[in-house]
């Protein structure tokens, strides 16, 4: 973010995420990558240094702060370090609204403090093999029985999937209801009939556990059901806006990444004799792209202060996901291709940054649903 939008108090946590991210996380990155997966200790460091959840309540162990310029500045550095393992944005961004809206007090009883902490990782399954952005096609069905319901079906592609304590798992309790059908249940870890498939290979975010989530009559207690059944529809999409600004953060912050690596490279490379920044071609791309990291910066911090005012649309959200994960796309591309052959090198950070990006114009809602709901904003 730019400084204009930060206080001394944003400043000093930057700092501190800084050095935590340099000391805990970036000596691992490598090791974690060849794994698929991060050190679970890193979570609960993590929480205890403060960077978890930080708007959760201070009773809970959160520190109370409503502010999401400290949600990215997370962001921000994870990206800024090449820290791509641990699924620190998905706890803050994402699952931190549903427990704080949507929990009961026995709930944020039992789990909240444990979340803020790093003991518990959370996560939601919503895409199945057949239902991704169509979430009212999930086929993943919980029947009432007593005083539990049995919850039977799949997920795929779930971040933190190996990882994770408690799932938010999206289910039909009435199949004929359409979206008034959906209800949002809280699995834990340990539940039978609750399984987890194998860890995914991706093509980026190597380090990022990331699984299929099997549940074959499992018994989900009714104390486990997140807010008021037939009512996950509506709490899905409440939360995306929040959801959608945080990936265009991560992108913005990747793009201005990309371009700083690119510039040092492109000052120093050189070719027939001087560094290839001097040909007309570099520094007219150079100067495409850091006019368009200046226009996404300019939107995204603004879009944060309206999150934080409570006037961030759904319509506007949307804007910031499509542009700036089409945009970091372009950006990292010809950034790559200054680079040249090094640029394919995985050693090289920018061929991470390659591979890492390309997910986020589909993950989130796709680019095309992007341009759907800004179109249907539109009377069309």
């Amino acid at each position: 973010m730019r400084d204009n939008i930060l206080t001394e108090e944003h400043k000093m946590f930057k700092d501190a995420v800084d050095a935590f991210l340099l000391k805990e996380a970036v000596p691992h990155a490598e090791k974690w990558e060849k794994a698929g997966i991060v050190d679970r200790d890193i979570w609960t460091k993590a929480g205890a240094m403060g960077m978890l959840c930080m708007d959760m309540p201070e009773e809970y162990g959160g520190m109370g702060l409503k502010d999401f310029r400290y949600n990215a500045i997370v962001t921000e550095a994870m990206i800024k370090h090449g820290v791509s393992g641990p699924g620190f944005v998905l706890q803050n961004d994402v699952m931190a609204p549903y427990f704080e809206k949507y929990f009961t007090q026995a709930q944020k009883d039992k789990w909240l403090a444990g979340i803020v902490s790093g003991e518990i990782i959370t996560a939601i399954a919503m895409t199945e093999p057949d239902a991704g952005s169509d979430l009212i096609s999930t086929s993943t069905t919980a029947v009432e029985a007593g005083d539990h319901y049995i919850l039977n079906g799949s997920k795929t592609y779930i971040t933190n999937g190996i990882l994770s304590d408690l799932v938010v798992v999206v289910a039909k309790t009435d199949v004929a209801a359409g979206h008034k059908g959906v209800t949002l249940f809280l699995v834990e870890r340990g539940m039978e009939g609750f399984e987890r498939g194998k860890n995914l290979e991706k093509i980026g975010l190597k380090a990022q556990d990331t699984a299929e989530l099997f549940f074959r009559d499992v018994k989900v207690p009714k104390e486990n059901i997140l807010g008021e059944v037939g009512r996950g529809f509506y709490y899905l999409m409440h939360n995306l806006p929040q959801e959608r600004l945080s990936i265009a953060v991560g992108n913005i912050a990747g793009a201005e990444k990309a371009f700083e690596d690119t510039l040092k490279y492109v000052k120093e490379r050189k070719a027939f004799g001087r560094p290839i920044g001097k040909f007309q071609n570099s520094r007219f791309k150079m100067a495409e792209m850091q006019t368009e990291i200046t226009i996404g910066r300019t939107f995204v911090d603004e879009c944060i202060m309206e999150l934080n005012a409570g006037t961030l649309t759904n319509e506007k959200a949307s804007m910031a996901k499509y542009w700036l994960t089409e945009m970091n796309g372009r950006v990292i591309d010809q950034c790559l291709q200054l680079h040249g052959g090094a640029g394919y090198m995985w050693e090289y950070p920018i061929a991470k940054a390659y591979a890492n990006a390309r997910i986020s114009r589909i993950f989130g809602g796709t680019t095309e649903i992007m341009k759907e709901i800004i179109g249907k904003s539109l009377g069309l």
